[in-house]
């Protein structure tokens, strides 16, 4: 597992792909640093908007080449998410926010954790709630895995892109 780069720049380019999946529309967007953003959808210009959403300041172009072979390989990440894959990850954050993210990546696939373990896991026990904002904030879906993150007794609660895709994607863990 690659860390993360540390130091924020803006990305004047974004280019982006969608394709399908068993989730529905995913939408891969990368600069020249890797992947900023993966998000999962029902549709095609919804997914743009909240691409511009979150870049209001990059250039978004439509990629040809499925952002150079990042939309095959995230979408294969989704069937079989025991596939193994060194995706290069850009996500853009907080220093707190890149932590929990970090975090989250060391969740072995067909595992969860509570907001409270991520917390602790990370040195801060008392910041649950910044936990989970730090999961809603996440805008890179099934590679930083904030859907193995779940309340403390077990059962789901929010995810930015429903809960019945994450239920979905824990399944799919689960069975493999």
């Amino acid at each position: 597992m690659t860390p993360f780069r540390m130091q924020p720049s803006p990305d004047p380019v974004l280019a982006y792909a969608t394709g399908a999946c068993t989730l529905g529309l995913v939408l891969v967007a990368a600069g020249g640093k890797g992947i900023r953003a993966i998000l999962l959808g029902d549709n095609t210009d919804t997914l743009v908007r909240d691409l511009r959403t979150r870049f209001p300041h990059a250039e978004l172009l439509a990629s040809n080449d499925g952002c150079g072979g990042y939309l095959a390989e995230v979408i294969r990440l989704i069937e079989a998410p025991d596939h193994a894959t060194a995706l290069p990850l850009d996500p853009r954050g907080t220093a707190f926010q890149r932590r929990v993210w970090q975090a989250l990546r060391t969740i072995p696939a067909g595992e969860t954790r509570s907001y409270a373990d991520v917390a602790r896991c990370i040195g801060t026990p008392g910041a649950v709630r910044s936990v989970a904002s730090a999961c809603a904030a996440n805008p890179i879906a099934v590679a930083i895995p904030c859907h193995r993150v779940v309340r403390a007794d077990g059962a789901l609660s929010g995810y930015r892109w429903g809960v019945v895709r994450k239920q979905r994607l824990l399944q799919q863990e689960a069975a493999r």
